[in-house]
């Protein structure tokens, strides 16, 4: 018996997800794990930090059009700040449709 969790850090779940990956099955994966809620919560983070990126509306009319608080929006404006010129542009690269 065990006494600890075998998944205890964040570096374990990207792992897994990973792994995942590899076999075609992230979809499936993720739907176990995240509810209904958590992956439109995930949606929106994900327009969230695109639109952030774009620079092409306020943060006031982001928050209406994706039906999420100012404090979500500035949690992720927070985070993008945090990042260099060569991390934003990899991620404004990947979120390329």
């Amino acid at each position: 018996m065990q006494n600890s969790p075998e998944y205890s850090d964040w570096q374990d779940v990207l792992d897994l997800i990973h792994k995942a990956i590899d076999s075609g099955r992230e979809a499936e994966l993720l739907k176990m794990l995240l509810t209904q809620d958590e992956r439109t919560a995930l949606i929106a983070r994900v327009n969230i930090v695109n639109e952030l990126l774009k620079g092409e509306v306020s943060q006031r009319q982001l928050s209406q059009m994706l039906g999420v608080g100012i404090a979500t929006i500035t949690r992720g404006s927070n985070e993008i700040k945090q990042l260099d010129d060569d991390q934003k542009a990899w991620l404004m690269k990947l979120l390329e449709k």
